[in-house]
């Protein structure tokens, strides 16, 4: 049930707070200042920055860093609200006074919150708007598992989440709030920025109150600041429940509009038409501006109210706290609809150095010493100190199994069978891997890996059917289980895969975190998948079934464009291995590159298709063998074994297409033309590889590219991919040769699988008529 604190008399002593809260606030919007008027630009692109939409909350910033957090709390602050962090990391001794004119530039201060590439500490990026906000709930699930797991885990305190009121209308929010487990997460503490403006716009009344109510239906507790306690000291005399009832009945418009006004107008626009004469003698009573006051006297502004209210928090469920505010809280802009972006004038900047008692001179002037402020600055920042967190042992990837692959078998369903695999040879790392999925454990092949592991659950959970002998899935829910599954919400899914990939650097324990979605569905998670990657979470996320090779399911099921993706996502490698040895061995390549200092993530593309493995020519021979794996998890592999000096043309396959691919070379070959063909595992790692070639002084590594295209040969190419063609055109360039790429570049249909392969033209006649029409036939 929703919750209004109420506006009890004045009691605590803020005045300390209330202090920092004006020099947070003039260094706040000095940084902005800074940016745009202190610094040279030469090229007239905007700078930028959000003074209105930080003076908003600093308050509730300051009541939390300066009174509430303790050193292992984590706090997701509002993308436009940084240069308050940045003011508050500053007084703490946590910024260097260098980087406050440095915003938005480079080396600098970043735009919006950044936990890898701002210089202090920032404890999740939220420049995307929604995502960053619920990355501090998914934390917390982390931490979670991370601590039912490692009894080495350290403990985490509260995860806090700071967001603006029109940041609810995030999809991602809602995503995140109805999962069921949420409901059980006591750590979890939202505070809404409730300045009931947007970019554009007032947001309308109603909105909110329809957010409070969607809050509570999710098992949360919701608390409301609306009023400050020097507002309800005038709500308690006569009149004063007048008052408050038409402050209440308002608009969000007509409220702003009283911001704005002369204060000689207020009591007049308050008044009405209600011809109340009680009211009209209580509003007269008041100089016109402590009436000015009286009505920006909001709970979201009122410190001593704010650490009242964190006392009432209830530490069994989430709790969200609306704490109503004015944009442009103290700024010349105060409350104006249109100050999302509005930057402070050099006039408007003296103004305000006035009546912050600041200097425009000396903006980043810190308290004197020996003062109450300077004090409680000294002492906050040695109980928010935090300590260096060591990483754990937790065991080496091994570079190969021992499984011998012969039987036909898809890429997926070798995934399924690797993961048990592992588990068996690597038992001390395999603790260390953790499956996620959106309802598709089962039909993405991960049964087997749950039957041997259980399902994670906040808390253990009674299995009703563990007395079902024709069960073949165990759903065991306990909290030392490995694999997590959530509602069908890809966002969910790839906003909790990079917060488990960050474990190593948050707490020091290392997970390998691998998620199963549908592939078609990569895009729609595409977003916070970078986001997640962005802020330094590391995991394997497996796209499966993929392209119209799922040619039954039909266009809506088949994608087309994910390769591509997988290739143009920084800090991701991209795979699309054809046979079960290349899964297992790219798969482990991922797997060691995941949690660690340096890592990076892995997105892998799997198909149902069962694959005859003979067609792979695994090699026998240990050097031989030894040699494959390693161009495989380099990107690729010539398949063929004659000189590539004496190809009139190579064939590249990247995945279910490769029997395609070799059934054409050998058509070829018939007619006699000599075709080589090469298996892609990684277009991705070849990109990079042909991308370096030649490049004074970059770290190259292998050279694959030289390896699978032989400067010293030439012949023209034919590309296959049961995706996008454009993915493989790069390799003209590798030698200069004419290319083919074929593809799939139309939406699909429900067929067979010939029919949807010649309908798209990546069948076996498609690849000999292309490699014909190239050497002249």
């Amino acid at each position: 049930m929703n919750q209004t604190v109420p506006v009890t008399p004045l009691a605590t002593d803020t005045r300390e707070l209330s202090e920092i809260a004006d020099r947070v606030r003039w260094i706040s919007t000095a940084i902005v200042d800074a940016a745009n008027r202190g610094r040279p630009n030469e090229t007239g692109v905007k700078v930028g920055g959000h003074q209105a939409s930080s003076a908003s909350m600093i308050e509730i910033m300051v009541s939390l860093w300066f009174s509430e957090l303790t050193n292992i709390d984590r706090v997701s602050v509002k993308p436009h609200a940084s240069p308050v962090l940045h003011a508050i990391n500053y007084l703490l001794g946590d910024l260097d006074e260098k980087y406050l004119s440095t915003l938005r530039g480079k080396g600098g201060l970043q735009s919006y919150p950044s936990r890898l590439k701002d210089p202090d500490t920032v404890d999740f990026s939220t420049g995307s708007v929604g995502i960053g906000a619920t990355a501090a709930l998914w934390a917390a699930m982390s931490h979670r598992y991370v601590s039912s797991h490692f009894a080495s885990a350290p403990p985490a305190g509260r995860f806090v989440s700071l967001l603006g009121d029109a940041e609810l209308d995030e999809g991602a929010i809602w995503e995140a709030v109805a999962d069921p487990s949420v409901a059980q997460l006591g750590e979890l503490l939202w505070i809404v920025d409730l300045n009931r403006q947007s970019l554009d716009r007032v947001v309308p009344d109603v909105q909110i109150h329809r957010l409070m109510g969607m809050f509570e239906a999710a098992g949360w507790q919701v608390i409301t600041l609306k009023w400050g306690r020097a507002i309800g000291e005038l709500f308690r005399r006569p009149g004063g429940d007048q008052l408050r009832t038409r402050l209440e009945d308002m608009s969000n418009e007509e409220y702003q509009r009283l911001l704005r006004v002369d204060s000689s107008e207020i009591a007049d626009r308050i008044v009405g038409q209600t011809g109340s004469t009680e009211l009209r003698a209580l509003l007269e009573s008041l100089p016109h501006d402590e009436l000015g006051r009286a009505v920006r006297d909001l709970g979201g502004h009122d410190i001593g109210l704010l650490l009242d209210t964190y006392r009432t928090v209830d530490e069994t469920r989430p709790t969200v706290i609306f704490a109503y505010t004015v944009k442009g809280r103290g700024l010349p802009t105060e409350g104006h609809p249109n100050n999302h972006s509005a930057l402070l004038t050099g006039d408007q900047m003296k103004e305000l150095a006035q009546a912050l008692d600041a200097d425009l001179d000396d903006p980043w002037a810190t308290f004197a010493d020996g003062s109450a402020a300077a004090g409680l600055c000294s002492s906050r920042a040695a109980a928010m100190a935090r300590p260096r967190i060591a990483p754990q042992p937790a065991g080496d990837v091994p570079v190969r199994l021992s499984r011998s692959h012969k039987a036909p078998i898809s890429t997926q369903a070798t995934l399924g069978r690797f993961l048990a695999d592992f588990k068996r040879a690597a038992p001390e790392i395999a603790e260390r891997v953790v499956t996620c999925s959106p309802d598709v454990a089962s039909s993405t092949n991960l049964g087997g890996w749950i039957n041997k592991t259980g399902v994670w659950s906040v808390a253990d959970r009674l299995d009703w059917f563990a007395d079902d002998t024709e069960r073949v899935l165990k759903w065991s829910e306990v909290t030392s289980g490995q694999h997590i599954e959530l509602g069908i919400a890809e966002v969910n899914l790839v906003c909790l895969l990079g917060e488990l990939g960050a474990t190593w650097s948050r707490w020091g324990e290392r997970l390998i975190p691998i998620a199963t979605l549908y592939d078609p569905f990569i895009p729609r998670a595409l977003e916070p998948w970078s986001y997640g990657i962005y802020s330094g979470g590391q995991s394997i996320i497996i796209g499966t079934p993929s392209g119209v090779t799922l040619a039954p399911e039909g266009g809506a099921h088949q994608s087309i464009t994910t390769p591509s993706i997988g290739l143009e996502q920084p800090n991701c490698i991209a795979w699309e291995p054809a046979f079960a040895q290349d899964v297992e061995w790219c798969m482990l390549a991922a797997m060691s590159r995941v949690g660690v200092e340096g890592g990076t993530s892995s997105y892998f593309r799997l198909s149902t298709r069962p694959l005859d493995q003979a067609l792979a020519a695994v090699p026998e021979d240990q050097v031989l063998l030894e040699r494959r794996r390693q161009h495989a998890v380099a990107g690729g592999y010539r398949l063929t074994s004659h000189d590539p000096a004496t190809e009139q043309v190579t064939l590249v396959g990247v995945g279910a297409i490769m029997p395609e691919v070799i059934a054409a070379s050998k058509v070829l070959a018939d007619a006699g033309i000599t075709a080589g063909v090469v298996c892609l595992t990684s277009p991705d790692l070849v990109f990079r590889s042909f991308n370096q070639r030649g490049t004074v002084g970059s770290a190259r590594g292998d050279d694959i590219i030289s390896t699978l295209f032989p400067p010293g040969s030439s012949a023209p190419l034919v590309t296959v991919m049961d995706g996008h063609p454009h993915t493989l055109s790069f390799l003209a360039g590798a030698r200069g040769e004419r290319i083919r790429c074929l593809g799939v570049s139309d939406f699909g249909q429900s067929s067979g699988l010939d029919d949807a392969y010649a309908l798209h033209g990546i069948d076996t006649g498609s690849i000999v008529d292309a490699a014909l029409t190239l050497v002249g036939r």
